[in-house]
């Protein structure tokens, strides 16, 4: 094979993978964007819950139960968000 077929090959692979996503699906750039924003929203709140969860873990260290439940809660959150990065 010359390096010019080789090229194309390559090329026409490198165009139907870009039609598809992983699972064989054509990409939907509104439903991509609408996904990619709601992975950003959900990615801020567990920023922002991590944060009050330490903040509340020196603050107010009698405070367990508040402590679990808020650094739970983003955990959740960012459970939620680590499947839609890869299921869509």
């Amino acid at each position: 094979m010359k390096t010019d077929e080789i090229d194309k090959i390559i090329a026409e692979a490198l165009e139907s993978e870009k039609k598809k996503s992983h699972k064989g699906k054509p990409l939907s750039t509104h439903n991509g964007n609408r996904i990619a924003s709601i992975r950003k929203i959900l990615n801020i709140v567990f920023i922002i819950g991590f944060i009050a969860a330490v903040i509340i873990y020196f603050v107010f260290p009698e405070q367990k139960i508040l402590f679990f439940s808020i650094g739970f809660g983003a955990i959740a959150l960012k459970i939620v968000e680590f499947f839609l990065r890869f299921m869509f």
